[in-house]
């Protein structure tokens, strides 16, 4: 890891600012420029393993690709002592985590021009063919003006991605508290995964809680799979019903069901009374049948089988190495 004062390439480095399983992130001040700017800069590991550094390098082609006041913008990028590098104008906020931590459940009309901001931004990932696939609170910061900035796209799918992608031990690539059932399930997704993870925030900022919350993330999954959201209008706020089928629409749990796409999600936004509110009765009906292979009880064995799996063959791999 880098020192403060430290000199990598034509930064010198001023502050470490975060600790990714894959990269070290810097404050770093340019000497050709004169500004200061972050830089990324994988770890010796993750160098080392395919996939790994496949997602630094596909970041580095999604940073070069997107324009937005809402999008992190990627400045350049280098390589330095064989070491690749991002570098990223500097962005001053705080995380969206500690942001809806101090303030949720947030105001329907602040909640909204939140979360189109961030919409409008992902249409323009979607628009040049990107998607976002992780996007969660812990990405986003909020400027001191209140904007949004969206950040780290080591997970996201583009139209030259290779099938390597960064997963868990179930093979699904995401965080389990945003995923869409469609990441769960190990597909690649497409607009309408990120449109999921968008109504998962809404959700949150109106109601202070998530839609689906378990003890560990199997559980959290299974719930994702097994569908049906609560109302928004029915969690004690003052919540519209046609803004809480907004967010209904979203969080559908089959993408066919689901919003097409962030304009789509937009439009809905702008003019919440043109959502047909009675998907709300479709979501709260408890007649709805939820096919076995997507219960939480199933789901949760199959994803604990899948973790064995994954340790016997592992140690399986340790005894021929030590043989």
């Amino acid at each position: 890891m880098l020192q403060i004062g430290d000199q990598f390439d034509h930064y010198q480095i001023s502050a470490h600012l975060a600790q990714g399983g894959m990269s070290d992130i810097y404050r770093a001040y340019d000497f050709l420029s004169g500004k200061e700017v972050v830089l990324k800069i994988p770890n010796r590991a993750s160098i080392g393993d395919p996939a790994q550094y496949e997602r630094f390098q596909r970041e580095l082609e999604v940073m070069r690709t997107l324009d937005h006041p809402a999008i992190q913008k990627g400045i350049g990028s280098g390589q330095f002592n064989a070491t690749p590098y991002l570098v990223t104008r500097l962005v001053t906020g705080e995380s969206m985590r500690e942001w809806v931590q101090r303030r949720a459940p947030v105001p329907a009309e602040e909640a909204v021009a939140l979360i189109r901001k961030i919409a409008d931004a992902l249409a323009h990932c979607h628009d040049h063919e990107i998607i976002h696939r992780d996007i969660k609170p812990e990405n986003i910061l909020i400027t001191p003006q209140g904007d949004p900035v969206i950040l780290d796209f080591g997970l996201a799918l583009t139209r030259q991605a290779f099938r390597v992608t960064y997963a868990n031990l179930t093979g699904a690539a995401g965080t389990p508290d945003y995923m869409a059932p469609e990441q769960i399930e190990g597909h690649r997704g497409d607009a309408r995964t990120d449109v999921y993870a968008v109504g998962t925030m809404l959700f949150e900022l109106l109601a202070g809680h998530l839609p689906f919350e378990g003890d560990n993330q199997m559980v959290v999954m299974a719930l994702h799979l097994q569908g049906n959201a609560p109302r928004l209008d029915r969690e004690g706020r003052d919540i519209p019903a046609a803004l809480a089928a907004v967010a209904a629409w979203a969080l559908q749990r089959e993408p066919g069901r689901r919003c097409p796409d962030m304009h789509a999600l937009m439009e809905a936004l702008d003019h919440p009374e043109s959502v047909d509110v009675r998907i709300l009765d479709r979501v709260a009906d408890p007649a709805r049948t939820t096919p076995f292979w997507r219960t939480p009880v199933f789901v949760s064995v199959l994803m604990g089988l899948v973790v064995l799996l994954v340790l016997v063959v592992i140690g399986f791999g340790l005894q021929a190495v030590h043989r």
